[in-house]
Protein backbone atom coordinates (compact mmCIF):
# COMPACT_ATOMS: atom_id res chain seq x y z
CA UNK A 1 0.00 0.00 0.00
CA UNK A 2 1.09 3.46 -0.65
CA UNK A 3 1.82 5.49 2.17
CA UNK A 4 0.35 9.04 2.40
CA UNK A 5 2.55 12.38 3.32
CA UNK A 6 1.14 12.52 6.87
CA UNK A 7 2.04 9.09 7.88
CA UNK A 8 6.03 10.12 8.17
CA UNK A 9 8.04 9.29 11.18
CA UNK A 10 9.20 9.80 13.92
CA UNK A 11 6.53 9.88 16.13
CA UNK A 12 5.68 11.10 19.61
CA UNK A 13 5.50 6.88 20.83
CA UNK A 14 8.52 5.22 19.05
CA UNK A 15 10.67 2.63 18.95
CA UNK A 16 14.83 2.60 17.80
CA UNK A 17 13.83 -0.98 15.70
CA UNK A 18 15.33 -3.96 16.85
CA UNK A 19 13.80 -6.43 18.96
CA UNK A 20 14.13 -9.50 21.03
CA UNK A 21 14.91 -12.70 18.56
CA UNK A 22 12.61 -14.93 19.74
CA UNK A 23 14.23 -18.90 20.43
CA UNK A 24 12.72 -20.68 17.21
CA UNK A 25 14.60 -18.01 14.71
CA UNK A 26 17.93 -18.04 17.04
CA UNK A 27 17.40 -21.95 16.52
CA UNK A 28 16.59 -22.26 13.23
CA UNK A 29 19.98 -20.05 12.06
CA UNK A 30 21.79 -22.37 14.44
CA UNK A 31 20.73 -24.82 12.26
CA UNK A 32 20.85 -23.14 8.66
CA UNK A 33 24.70 -21.95 9.59
CA UNK A 34 25.46 -25.77 10.66
CA UNK A 35 24.11 -26.91 7.18
CA UNK A 36 20.60 -28.21 8.73
CA UNK A 37 18.35 -26.88 7.17
CA UNK A 38 18.27 -25.05 3.99
CA UNK A 39 17.38 -21.03 3.13
CA UNK A 40 13.51 -21.35 2.40
CA UNK A 41 13.03 -22.96 5.74
CA UNK A 42 14.99 -19.76 7.06
CA UNK A 43 13.06 -17.90 5.59
CA UNK A 44 10.00 -19.07 6.84
CA UNK A 45 10.71 -18.87 10.51
CA UNK A 46 11.86 -15.31 9.87
CA UNK A 47 8.79 -15.02 8.03
CA UNK A 48 6.51 -16.06 10.98
CA UNK A 49 8.41 -14.72 13.88
CA UNK A 50 7.97 -11.34 11.79
CA UNK A 51 4.61 -11.65 11.65
CA UNK A 52 4.13 -12.63 15.03
CA UNK A 53 6.24 -9.56 15.86
CA UNK A 54 4.45 -6.97 13.79
CA UNK A 55 1.37 -8.11 15.49
CA UNK A 56 2.75 -7.57 18.94
CA UNK A 57 4.00 -4.25 17.92
CA UNK A 58 0.42 -3.05 16.56
CA UNK A 59 -0.70 -5.01 19.75
CA UNK A 60 1.28 -2.21 22.14
CA UNK A 61 0.06 0.40 19.88
CA UNK A 62 2.92 1.66 18.39
CA UNK A 63 2.22 3.37 14.48
CA UNK A 64 5.38 2.06 13.33
CA UNK A 65 6.23 -1.04 12.15
CA UNK A 66 9.77 -2.80 11.60
CA UNK A 67 11.16 -6.65 11.89
CA UNK A 68 12.67 -5.99 14.26
CA UNK A 69 15.98 -6.27 12.12
CA UNK A 70 15.34 -10.29 12.64
CA UNK A 71 16.96 -11.50 9.07
CA UNK A 72 20.22 -10.16 10.11
CA UNK A 73 23.54 -11.25 12.38
CA UNK A 74 23.82 -7.61 13.14
CA UNK A 75 22.48 -3.58 13.28
CA UNK A 76 25.02 -2.80 10.66
CA UNK A 77 27.39 -5.36 9.26
CA UNK A 78 24.63 -7.50 7.19
CA UNK A 79 23.82 -4.48 5.20
CA UNK A 80 27.49 -3.64 3.90
CA UNK A 81 27.99 -7.41 2.97
CA UNK A 82 25.28 -6.95 0.35
CA UNK A 83 27.33 -4.57 -1.52
CA UNK A 84 29.63 -5.34 -4.19
CA UNK A 85 33.51 -5.35 -2.62
CA UNK A 86 32.98 -5.89 0.71
CA UNK A 87 34.05 -8.89 2.92
CA UNK A 88 33.32 -11.10 6.17
CA UNK A 89 35.15 -13.37 7.80
CA UNK A 90 34.63 -14.95 11.71
CA UNK A 91 36.62 -12.46 13.99
CA UNK A 92 39.49 -13.85 16.49
CA UNK A 93 39.06 -10.74 18.65
CA UNK A 94 35.98 -9.06 18.69
CA UNK A 95 34.58 -5.10 19.21
CA UNK A 96 36.39 -3.75 22.66
CA UNK A 97 32.74 -3.14 24.44
CA UNK A 98 32.71 -2.33 28.57
CA UNK A 99 33.13 -5.87 30.27
CA UNK A 100 33.10 -7.71 26.96
CA UNK A 101 34.24 -7.85 23.48
CA UNK A 102 31.42 -8.21 20.67
CA UNK A 103 32.12 -11.19 18.85
CA UNK A 104 31.22 -9.68 15.27
CA UNK A 105 32.47 -10.84 11.93
CA UNK A 106 35.72 -8.34 10.91
CA UNK A 107 34.34 -6.70 7.75
CA UNK A 108 36.40 -5.30 5.39
CA UNK A 109 37.21 -4.02 1.47
CA UNK A 110 37.86 -6.68 -0.94
CA UNK A 111 36.86 -4.05 -4.14
CA UNK A 112 35.72 -1.06 -5.02
CA UNK A 113 32.22 -0.34 -3.31
CA UNK A 114 28.81 -1.26 -6.15
CA UNK A 115 25.45 -2.63 -5.19
CA UNK A 116 22.80 -4.06 -7.51
CA UNK A 117 19.50 -5.02 -5.50
CA UNK A 118 19.62 -4.93 -2.03
CA UNK A 119 17.90 -7.76 -0.31
CA UNK A 120 16.73 -5.55 2.40
CA UNK A 121 14.28 -4.20 -0.10
CA UNK A 122 12.86 -7.24 0.30
CA UNK A 123 12.57 -7.26 3.76
CA UNK A 124 11.19 -3.93 3.76
CA UNK A 125 8.51 -5.08 0.84
CA UNK A 126 7.69 -8.12 3.99
CA UNK A 127 6.86 -5.59 6.36
CA UNK A 128 4.65 -3.13 4.26
CA UNK A 129 2.50 -5.56 3.23
CA UNK A 130 1.39 -5.67 7.09
CA UNK A 131 0.30 -2.52 7.38
CA UNK A 132 -2.95 -0.96 8.43
CA UNK A 133 -4.63 2.09 8.36
CA UNK A 134 -3.37 2.61 12.16
CA UNK A 135 0.35 1.88 11.32
CA UNK A 136 3.47 2.11 8.96
CA UNK A 137 6.81 0.89 8.40
CA UNK A 138 10.18 1.69 8.92
CA UNK A 139 13.14 0.59 7.44
CA UNK A 140 16.78 1.10 9.22
CA UNK A 141 20.14 0.83 7.84
CA UNK A 142 23.22 2.02 9.29
CA UNK A 143 24.33 5.28 8.11
CA UNK A 144 26.91 6.02 5.13
CA UNK A 145 29.11 7.30 8.36
CA UNK A 146 28.84 4.24 9.95
CA UNK A 147 30.43 2.12 6.40
CA UNK A 148 33.10 4.92 6.12
CA UNK A 149 34.19 4.46 9.68
CA UNK A 150 34.42 0.61 9.27
CA UNK A 151 36.46 1.40 6.05
CA UNK A 152 39.27 3.84 7.56
CA UNK A 153 39.40 2.58 11.37
CA UNK A 154 43.18 1.42 12.01
CA UNK A 155 42.27 -2.54 11.27
CA UNK A 156 41.10 -2.18 7.79
CA UNK A 157 42.88 0.97 6.47
CA UNK A 158 45.72 -0.48 5.40
CA UNK A 159 43.37 -2.78 2.96
CA UNK A 160 40.97 -0.02 1.97
CA UNK A 161 44.20 1.99 0.91
CA UNK A 162 45.03 -0.69 -1.90
CA UNK A 163 41.70 0.22 -3.13
CA UNK A 164 40.78 3.91 -2.72
CA UNK A 165 44.04 6.23 -2.43
CA UNK A 166 42.07 8.64 -0.50
CA UNK A 167 38.73 9.03 1.89
CA UNK A 168 37.20 11.38 -1.02
CA UNK A 169 36.87 8.86 -3.27
CA UNK A 170 35.79 6.06 -0.61
CA UNK A 171 33.12 8.74 0.35
CA UNK A 172 32.02 9.22 -3.07
CA UNK A 173 31.70 5.37 -4.05
CA UNK A 174 30.09 4.63 -0.25
CA UNK A 175 27.55 7.65 -1.39
CA UNK A 176 26.78 6.61 -4.74
CA UNK A 177 25.81 3.18 -3.12
CA UNK A 178 23.36 4.49 -0.64
CA UNK A 179 21.46 6.17 -2.85
CA UNK A 180 21.06 3.44 -5.14
CA UNK A 181 19.21 1.60 -2.27
CA UNK A 182 17.09 4.47 -1.04
CA UNK A 183 15.95 5.08 -4.38
CA UNK A 184 14.95 1.38 -4.98
CA UNK A 185 13.52 1.57 -1.36
CA UNK A 186 11.72 4.50 -2.21
CA UNK A 187 10.43 2.88 -5.67
CA UNK A 188 9.40 -0.18 -3.54
CA UNK A 189 7.09 2.29 -1.48
CA UNK A 190 9.62 3.14 1.66
CA UNK A 191 8.26 6.80 2.65
CA UNK A 192 10.42 6.39 6.53
CA UNK A 193 14.42 5.15 6.50
CA UNK A 194 16.10 6.05 9.87
CA UNK A 195 19.73 5.90 9.53
CA UNK A 196 22.07 4.45 12.78
CA UNK A 197 25.04 5.53 13.54
CA UNK A 198 27.42 4.76 15.91
CA UNK A 199 30.46 6.77 14.06
CA UNK A 200 29.45 9.55 16.24
CA UNK A 201 29.19 7.83 19.64
CA UNK A 202 32.81 6.88 19.14
CA UNK A 203 33.74 10.48 18.07
CA UNK A 204 32.83 12.16 21.33
CA UNK A 205 34.67 9.49 23.58
CA UNK A 206 38.16 10.44 25.18
CA UNK A 207 39.28 7.45 23.23
CA UNK A 208 38.14 8.91 20.15
CA UNK A 209 41.85 9.91 18.63
CA UNK A 210 43.19 6.45 19.74
CA UNK A 211 40.19 4.65 17.78
CA UNK A 212 40.77 6.13 14.65
CA UNK A 213 44.41 6.10 14.57
CA UNK A 214 45.08 10.04 14.54
CA UNK A 215 45.43 13.06 16.37
CA UNK A 216 43.27 16.13 17.29
CA UNK A 217 43.61 17.69 13.87
CA UNK A 218 43.39 13.99 12.43
CA UNK A 219 40.01 13.64 14.42
CA UNK A 220 38.56 16.99 13.15
CA UNK A 221 39.13 15.92 9.76
CA UNK A 222 36.98 12.85 10.66
CA UNK A 223 33.93 14.42 11.84
CA UNK A 224 33.46 16.47 8.31
CA UNK A 225 34.15 13.61 6.43
CA UNK A 226 31.42 11.61 8.48
CA UNK A 227 29.02 14.52 8.19
CA UNK A 228 30.30 14.81 4.51
CA UNK A 229 29.32 11.40 3.25
CA UNK A 230 25.91 11.36 4.81
CA UNK A 231 24.87 14.31 3.00
CA UNK A 232 26.16 13.51 0.06
CA UNK A 233 23.93 10.19 0.17
CA UNK A 234 21.13 12.28 1.05
CA UNK A 235 21.56 14.37 -1.84
CA UNK A 236 18.16 14.72 -4.34
CA UNK A 237 16.25 12.60 -2.60
CA UNK A 238 12.38 12.76 -3.16
CA UNK A 239 10.90 15.23 -0.35
CA UNK A 240 8.25 12.76 0.79
CA UNK A 241 11.08 10.70 1.87
CA UNK A 242 11.61 11.16 5.44
CA UNK A 243 15.23 9.99 6.17
CA UNK A 244 15.72 10.49 10.51
CA UNK A 245 18.92 9.47 12.25
CA UNK A 246 19.74 7.37 15.59
CA UNK A 247 22.80 8.11 17.37
CA UNK A 248 24.24 5.94 20.30
CA UNK A 249 27.45 4.59 21.76
CA UNK A 250 27.26 0.88 20.95
CA UNK A 251 24.90 -1.58 22.30
CA UNK A 252 25.94 -4.91 22.68
CA UNK A 253 24.56 -7.73 25.22
CA UNK A 254 23.63 -4.94 27.52
CA UNK A 255 27.08 -3.29 27.08
CA UNK A 256 28.85 -0.32 25.17
CA UNK A 257 31.46 0.79 24.09
CA UNK A 258 31.98 4.75 23.98
CA UNK A 259 31.27 7.75 26.72
CA UNK A 260 30.80 11.38 26.01
CA UNK A 261 28.47 13.89 25.79
CA UNK A 262 27.23 15.51 22.07
CA UNK A 263 29.00 18.87 23.25
CA UNK A 264 31.69 18.06 20.40
CA UNK A 265 29.76 16.98 17.90
CA UNK A 266 26.60 18.95 17.59
CA UNK A 267 27.87 21.90 15.45
CA UNK A 268 28.03 19.56 13.00
CA UNK A 269 25.77 16.57 13.56
CA UNK A 270 23.08 18.98 15.01
CA UNK A 271 23.21 21.80 13.31
CA UNK A 272 24.19 20.35 9.95
CA UNK A 273 23.15 17.02 9.33
CA UNK A 274 20.47 17.29 6.33
CA UNK A 275 18.41 14.62 8.28
CA UNK A 276 14.75 15.45 9.43
CA UNK A 277 14.37 13.89 13.04
CA UNK A 278 17.34 12.58 15.40
CA UNK A 279 16.79 9.24 17.90
CA UNK A 280 19.23 10.19 20.76
CA UNK A 281 20.77 8.05 23.45
CA UNK A 282 20.14 9.66 26.71
CA UNK A 283 19.65 7.52 29.02
CA UNK A 284 22.68 7.54 31.64
CA UNK A 285 25.30 10.06 32.28
CA UNK A 286 27.72 8.38 29.77
CA UNK A 287 25.06 10.71 27.11
CA UNK A 288 26.06 13.94 28.63
CA UNK A 289 23.66 16.59 29.37
CA UNK A 290 21.04 18.30 27.27
CA UNK A 291 22.78 21.44 26.60
CA UNK A 292 24.18 20.53 22.87
CA UNK A 293 20.45 20.39 21.67
CA UNK A 294 20.38 24.08 21.72
CA UNK A 295 22.51 23.56 18.56
CA UNK A 296 19.34 21.38 16.47
CA UNK A 297 18.37 23.30 13.87
CA UNK A 298 14.97 24.51 12.83
CA UNK A 299 12.20 22.25 12.45
CA UNK A 300 14.10 19.34 12.78
CA UNK A 301 12.75 16.82 15.58
CA UNK A 302 14.36 15.36 18.28
CA UNK A 303 13.31 11.44 20.03
CA UNK A 304 14.55 11.48 23.60
CA UNK A 305 15.88 7.83 24.17
CA UNK A 306 15.34 7.82 28.28
CA UNK A 307 14.17 4.48 28.33
CA UNK A 308 17.37 2.28 28.71
CA UNK A 309 16.97 -1.09 26.72
CA UNK A 310 19.95 -2.62 28.91
CA UNK A 311 18.01 -3.00 32.00
CA UNK A 312 14.85 -4.80 32.82
CA UNK A 313 14.29 -2.38 35.90
CA UNK A 314 11.39 0.45 34.47
CA UNK A 315 12.07 3.66 34.90
CA UNK A 316 9.73 6.03 37.25
CA UNK A 317 7.46 8.09 34.77
CA UNK A 318 7.44 11.17 36.99
CA UNK A 319 11.18 11.42 36.56
CA UNK A 320 11.41 10.35 32.65
CA UNK A 321 8.46 13.60 32.18
CA UNK A 322 10.44 15.67 34.32
CA UNK A 323 13.71 15.30 32.48
CA UNK A 324 11.98 15.57 28.78
CA UNK A 325 10.68 19.00 30.45
CA UNK A 326 14.09 20.04 31.20
CA UNK A 327 14.93 18.82 27.25
CA UNK A 328 12.16 21.07 26.34
CA UNK A 329 14.05 24.01 27.53
CA UNK A 330 16.71 23.95 24.38
CA UNK A 331 14.40 21.89 21.92
CA UNK A 332 10.58 23.24 22.24
CA UNK A 333 8.53 20.34 23.46
CA UNK A 334 6.42 20.36 19.99
CA UNK A 335 9.33 19.11 18.55
CA UNK A 336 10.21 16.12 21.07
CA UNK A 337 9.48 12.83 21.28
CA UNK A 338 10.01 9.64 22.87
CA UNK A 339 11.51 6.27 22.09
CA UNK A 340 14.01 3.70 24.53
CA UNK A 341 18.01 4.49 23.66
CA UNK A 342 18.40 1.84 21.77
CA UNK A 343 16.87 -1.24 20.42
CA UNK A 344 16.89 -3.85 22.04
CA UNK A 345 18.90 -6.48 20.00
CA UNK A 346 21.71 -4.89 18.11
CA UNK A 347 23.09 -8.09 17.19
CA UNK A 348 21.46 -11.75 17.35
CA UNK A 349 22.90 -12.17 20.65
CA UNK A 350 20.11 -9.49 22.35
CA UNK A 351 20.35 -7.58 25.51
CA UNK A 352 19.99 -9.23 29.08
CA UNK A 353 16.17 -8.92 29.39
CA UNK A 354 12.88 -10.66 28.59
CA UNK A 355 11.12 -10.29 25.82
CA UNK A 356 8.18 -9.78 28.57
CA UNK A 357 10.45 -6.94 30.08
CA UNK A 358 10.88 -5.89 26.74
CA UNK A 359 6.95 -5.00 25.86
CA UNK A 360 6.79 -3.66 29.34
CA UNK A 361 9.67 -1.12 28.07
CA UNK A 362 7.76 -0.64 25.05
CA UNK A 363 4.54 0.35 27.46
CA UNK A 364 6.45 2.84 29.49
CA UNK A 365 7.33 4.81 26.56
CA UNK A 366 3.32 4.91 25.63
CA UNK A 367 2.22 5.75 29.01
CA UNK A 368 4.72 8.54 29.44
CA UNK A 369 4.04 9.87 25.83
CA UNK A 370 0.22 9.96 26.38
CA UNK A 371 0.98 11.78 29.63
CA UNK A 372 3.13 14.39 28.16
CA UNK A 373 1.31 14.85 24.82
CA UNK A 374 -2.34 14.27 24.78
Amino acid sequence: MSIPYDRRTPHRFDVVGSFLRPESLKAARRDFEAGRIGRDELTRVEDDAIRDLVAKEKAAGLGVITDGEFRRATWHLDFMWAFDGVGHAPTAAGLPFHDEAAMIDDTYLTGRIGVGHHPFVDHFRFVQALEDERCVAKQTVPAPAQFLEQMIMPMNLEGTRRIYATDEELIDDIAAGYRAVLDELYEAGCRNVQFDDCSWGVCVDARAEQFFGTDAAGLERVKHELLEVNNRALEGLPDDLTVTTHVCRGNFHSTWACSGGYDDVASLLFARENVSAYFLEFDDARSGGFEPLAQVSDGKQVVLGLITTKSPELEDEDEVIARIHDAARYVPLDRLALSPQCGFASCEIGNKLTEEQQWAKVALVRRVAERVWR
